[in-house]
């Protein structure tokens, strides 16, 4: 793996592809540097995935802030990932557009490997709906227009992202969308990018990717992959802003699969006639049919009543939406800086802060996140919790609220899936919340920035988060329902 991820990407020039000639060394922008994660002064976690987290990082040295995102090389080579993590990085290293974010440089140990990315301090378009309910025309105008900015040039260059919605849609602090996460991107044979031998994402272009909610019936009918896939989510994305929700919504995978084949779409009634025409016609059920992927190409996309009084040539820089403010408290200590996340066993970190019982102190204590997922060996007092082979995602001192009293219990979150919550004094399970990835039998709801409910059909449990991550539990639990 180490070589495979390390190795100077070397390009022979193709005869048979002309799109993909180059001199036979290409020089990426992205180096590959001698790092080490305690280079890094982390922080908190932007997303989670099957294999990898984004975590804000600060570079000690020179305080730039990056999007860290973190891969397990355990996992990766055990479920077959070696490819997808390759393509993502050779395909970022190639594109240059402001709609795309961007990445600087990859390092690695011996447990994971690091991508340092462009840090979107805005957060996700999927964070901006949830807060404001959902968005107005105008609001939802301006970043579909730039999402169409961006897939325009993606399509361009060869390339279907095949993983197109709000999580995936990032926002700078001025308000700009990026699009990110590459990790399930599909090159086209006229692709524009040099991809070397073994790192592509999949042998066939029909492969399931993506998220269920956002997939075109011809995935689901085993049809090849077309840059009409990245338009129907964008259908799909559209109608999410307008509505703060997703058009095929449904308690399970296969009842939303089973809506999106009869192409059940219920507009709300607030719809706009431009609003409702261009997602009726993104969500075609024919994909070459859709505006973007027809002979006249994004033209006649653009050209879409919808987006009138756009202008394209100079969309980014105009002012974006306002965004709505977070809902947690600002991450600074009593010093003005951020609070650091140091967490201690990260990849070949042997730093360790000894607590007087003479193992790793947790900084679970103090109520911060303290570990990544699929790290080996979690060597703290919750290790005892813990399976072998299973690892933690989420892990903070919450209290759990009753009708008169609340106590204090460190609620944990695992990869396998398992969500209990422990007693920080006895050091025993005071309860193991059934897991479920229907949302009708495990769902959050988040009631204000420190307090959160875990629902089940039998229960209502309540937490409050005195780090005030009640958003950022939904987000992991959901995200783990997501996998």
């Amino acid at each position: 793996m180490e070589k495979e991820f390390d190795s100077k990407l070397r390009i022979q020039n193709s005869a048979s592809n002309p799109s993909t000639q180059r001199s036979k060394s290409f020089a990426f922008r992205a180096p590959q540097e001698n790092f080490s994660i305690q280079d890094f002064e982390l922080g908190k976690i932007y997303g989670v995935g099957s294999y990898s987290k984004v975590v804000r990082a600060r570079k000690k040295d020179s305080g730039t802030i990056y999007a860290l995102k973190i891969m397990d090389k355990k996992f990766i080579t055990k479920e077959n990932k070696t490819a997808y993590v390759k393509l993502e990085r050779i395909v970022l290293d190639q594109l240059d557009h402001p709609g795309v974010v961007r990445l600087f440089f990859t390092f690695q140990d011996t447990y994971s490997l690091y991508m340092a990315l462009e840090s979107c301090e805005g957060g996700e378009l999927f964070d901006q709906i949830t807060r404001k309910g959902r968005l107005s025309e105008d609001e939802a105008r301006f970043y579909a227009a730039e999402v169409v900015d961006a897939l325009e040039y993606i399509h361009s260059m060869g390339l279907i992202h095949r993983d197109i919605k709000p999580e995936n849609l990032l926002l700078t602090e001025d308000g700009h969308i990026k699009i990110a996460d590459f990790g399930s991107v599909k090159p086209m044979q006229d692709s524009r990018i040099t991809v070397l031998p073994n790192a592509a994402s999949d042998d066939k272009a029909c492969t399931f990717v993506g998220t269920a909610a956002y997939v075109p019936p011809e995935v689901l009918n085993s049809s090849p992959a077309t840059f009409g896939n990245d338009l129907w989510a964008l259908g799909c994305t559209l109608f999410q802003m307008l509505s703060g929700t997703s058009p095929f919504k449904d308690a399970s995978e296969w009842l939303i699969f089973q809506r999106i084949i009869a192409r059940d779409i219920r507009f709300p009634n607030y719809f706009s006639a431009e609003a409702r025409d261009i997602i009726d016609r993104l969500l075609d059920i024919d994909p070459g049919r859709r505006p973007g992927a027809g002979p006249d190409g994004y033209s006649s996309l653009k050209k879409h009543p919808f987006f009138e009084g756009i202008d394209w040539t100079n969309l980014r820089s105009q002012t974006p939406p306002r965004l709505a403010s977070e809902l947690k408290a600002p991450s600074s200590g009593p010093d003005g800086h951020e609070s650091a996340w140091n967490p201690s066993h990260v990849g070949d970190s042997s730093a360790r802060t000894n607590d007087r019982n003479g193992g790793a102190a947790s900084s679970s204590e103090s109520g911060s996140i303290t570990r990544l997922a699929s790290i080996d060996s979690f060597d703290s007092k919750w290790k005892q919790f813990l399976e072998p082979g299973e690892s933690v995602l989420m892990i903070s001192m919450v209290k759990k609220l009753q009708k008169l009293t609340s106590k204090k219990v460190q609620l944990i979150l695992t990869n396998k899936p398992k969500l209990i919550y422990v007693d920080p004094a006895k050091l025993v399970v005071k309860g193991n919340i059934i897991w479920s990835d229907n949302p009708n039998d495990l769902s959050i709801q988040v009631t204000s920035p420190s307090l959160f409910k875990i629902c089940t059909p039998k229960k209502v449990m309540s937490f409050e988060d005195a780090k005030q991550r009640a958003l950022q539990w939904k987000k992991a639990i959901e995200a783990l329902q997501n996998r």
